[in-house]
């Protein structure tokens, strides 16, 4: 079946549409900054602009030919800027001074993610959560570090847990949960078009591993939240 192809093309048919990860970090080289931001968006632009002329498009029509530009800075500066690590957000803490020593949860937080097999949209919500063990961090850097991670090029599961570890880098304690509900639009959109279906991943720490307190998390996400 796999007579004369390479170890690569004959790994990539196996794989086939497969949702597959194969590491909790994200798969870049060692060299991968070694260029600027500047120069990642001449070389991407270069690359759009085979790719449309490839599929034969007309470069010289107005709506397109600022197309291969404006593709190469999204992709470095907005839609895969969560791979530079110069774009972490400072996740610092603070004092649990009040003593609050129950889950605090974020929950409902939009997620804008790209799927690293097909390059084609996740669009979802992330729920967190943590026990403090004597600190505390501020509400905003949760939904920042979900956008840090999301943005580049991702597996769900890998998402989830990488939002977990960094959290639980950052407050010093294993008690921390994720739970990340999405649309996959290589599924939704290509493939078998299943426009209905959602992918739900879930990563849970320390004391979220106990059935009671998880039970806990998961009856807040469902409750409803309307101010109006």
């Amino acid at each position: 079946m796999f007579e004369g192809k390479t170890g690569m093309t004959k790994k990539v048919e196996e794989i086939g549409d497969n949702h597959i990860g194969t590491s909790a970090k994200t798969p870049l080289r060692a060299d991968a900054f070694d260029i600027s931001d500047k120069d990642k968006i001449a070389r991407i632009e270069d690359s759009v602009r085979d790719i449309l002329d490839t599929l034969g498009m007309d470069l010289e029509d107005d709506s397109l030919s600022g197309t291969p530009r404006r593709v190469a800075k999204a992709f470095v500066n907005e839609i895969f800027s969560g791979l530079n690590p110069e774009n972490k957000p400072k996740l610092s803490t603070f004092d649990n001074n009040y003593k609050y020593g129950e889950m605090l949860v974020e929950k409902n937080i939009i997620v804008y993610s790209t799927c690293e097999h097909h390059l084609l949209p996740i669009v979802g919500r992330a729920h967190v959560a943590y026990i403090s063990k004597g600190h505390v961090i501020g509400l905003s850097k949760m939904n920042r570090i979900v956008d840090y991670y999301a943005k580049r090029p991702q597996v769900q599961e890998r998402l989830t847990m990488q939002v977990v570890q960094a959290l639980q880098e950052a407050l010093g304690t294993e008690d921390v949960a994720c739970v990340i509900d999405a649309k996959h639009l290589c599924v939704n959109s290509r493939g078998v078009r299943d426009i209905e279906s959602s992918t739900v991943t879930s990563e849970f720490g320390g004391k979220f591993k106990d059935p009671s307190v998880k039970q806990e998390f998961l009856d807040y996400i469902k409750m409803e939240t309307n101010f109006e």
